[in-house]
């Protein structure tokens, strides 16, 4: 009789062994989505997949364009930026309000996740999951 197993005790282990399971599958998918945001082979504001250039053949990157855009979505950039200074191309008449307050979250949201992935809570997060993969 002293090889009796305790349901409760049982139960309780697998619990927890399930509840750690879980846990670390949300911490992964939190790192994968963040990792698949910050894609270096992708267009941050439309997901094109960019093309891979050689340092030596590759353009200059425009000093104006803090982000990794496909070219489509570089020129509109600029030409945002023009529209604060007040120019930008007046043949695109569909950059109206609507695009510019489109631009204006787009990038209100990218300042935001850069924060958060900065945050001390969430670096924290990150060290749990190193040390868990450890």
């Amino acid at each position: 009789m002293a090889d009796v197993i305790s349901l409760d005790k049982k139960l309780k282990i697998a619990q927890e062994e399930k509840d750690a399971i879980v846990k670390k599958r949300k911490i992964q998918a939190v790192q994968k989505a963040f990792q698949c945001t910050h894609c270096a082979f992708k267009c941050e504001k439309c997901g094109t997949q960019l093309e891979h250039e050689s340092p030596k053949v590759g353009k200059e990157r425009d000093p104006r364009v803090p982000y990794r855009f496909c070219e489509g979505c570089a020129e509109e950039y600029i030409d945002y930026i023009e529209r604060l200074k007040g120019k930008g191309d007046p043949d695109c008449y569909w950059h109206n309000e609507a695009w510019m307050n489109l631009w204006q979250s787009w990038i209100n949201y990218q300042g935001c996740l850069d924060n958060y992935l900065r945050s001390k809570e969430f670096v924290m997060l990150m060290q749990d999951l190193k040390q868990e993969d450890s």
